[in-house]
């Protein structure tokens, strides 16, 4: 299925709130974002980067905005996606059609917009020198295929399999977790990619 067949599917599907999301469809194709379809849900982008998207959850649907952070919110109605994770990504929840606002949710877009033309957005932050724990260290030291396979992801995703090894406190919780990700390393999949 292609992205444009997977855009119609996800709008186009039954669910509690698919007149909502149409509408919020309705409203971004007014913008000069370009559609897209990334994670699962449609995204709009400008010269290829991410400026919001739309959602449809079992509670409610929105509009979240990736530089959200940098958005005026006369309204007061955007949400941090997730307090103290999340820099730059805010939501907007509706829960009720008659909850959107057309013309209030067609200026916080284009303004997330003119934003994104200026450059206004969080960067990720330099990651530390990451600290591979023992078990995995002895692993890769041990398996030049592993090792390299390791390596070839980003430093963000070699972090996500330290930190799923590290967090475990029980010796065998370690061994089972990192017998599960051997695997993963191998086949060059990230530990979330599933989520993404």
């Amino acid at each position: 299925m292609d992205k444009i067949e997977k855009l119609e599917s996800f709008y186009e599907s039954e669910h509690p709130y698919k007149g909502g999301i149409a509408l919020l469809r309705e409203i971004a194709l007014k913008t000069e974002a370009v559609e897209d379809f990334k994670w699962s849900i449609p995204v709009y982008t400008l010269d290829g980067k991410n400026v919001f998207g739309i959602g449809k959850f079992k509670s409610y649907f929105g509009v979240w905005f990736f530089n959200g952070v940098f958005l005026k919110d006369p309204k007061k109605v955007l949400e941090n996606a997730q307090d103290g994770k999340t820099k730059g990504m805010r939501h907007w929840k509706f829960h009720d059609l008659e909850e959107v606002n057309e013309k209030a949710v067609l200026a916080y877009m284009n303004e997330a917009l003119e934003n994104q033309k200026k450059g206004l957005e969080i960067k990720a932050e330099k990651t530390k020198e990451i600290e591979i724990p023992e078990l995995l260290q002895s692993k890769l030291d041990s398996d030049s295929v592993l090792k390299s396979s390791f390596e070839n992801f980003t430093p963000y995703k070699q972090k996500e399999f330290c930190e799923y090894i590290a967090e475990a406190k029980q010796e065998k919780t370690k061994l089972r977790r990192l017998e599960k990700i051997l695997p993963m390393i191998k086949d060059g999949v990230g530990l979330n990619d599933g989520y993404r």
